[in-house]
């Protein structure tokens, strides 16, 4: 998928937390809408979980999601074995569910770039030992 890059939460909590350290340099990332994020439903539970501190926060979120088309993946059933597997591969990290969905995601539509603020997704490989791009850190 051509200009399309994985979403992780903590980019997308530091976009509506006015008070993280990484809120600023987000906004500026995210507005020159370099490309189209996609990112799975997992992250956005992770990322309303994080906001629960501001109901407005929650909701500004969700309508950003939907202004600006945030395309989300799910997880089906038969995605399950893969996250099992993906998760046991990376315990030593540990790899949460989240981030399982998120490289199941990358290996299902072939998108190799991501942006995160964690330096797990530096870590964690596609099928052939391809890794993801953080185009977070490269900014």
């Amino acid at each position: 998928m051509p200009n399309m890059a994985l979403v992780d939460a903590g980019p997308l909590i530091a976009l509506f937390d006015r008070d993280d350290k990484q809120h600023e340099k987000v906004k500026n990332f995210i507005a020159k809408k370099a490309c189209k994020f996609v990112s799975t439903t997992a992250v956005l539970t992770e990322v309303l979980h994080m906001l629960d501190f501001n109901i407005k926060a929650q909701i500004n979120f969700l309508e950003w999601v939907m202004v600006e088309g945030l395309i989300l993946w799910d997880a089906r059933p038969q995605d399950i074995p893969r996250i099992i597997e993906l998760t046991k591969k990376y315990a030593d990290r540990p790899m949460d569910f989240a981030d399982a969905t998120l490289v199941n995601a990358a290996e299902k539509t072939g998108i190799k770039s991501i942006l995160s603020l964690d330096a797990d997704f530096a870590i964690y490989r596609l099928p052939g030992k391809v890794k993801i791009k953080n185009i977070f850190s490269e900014s």
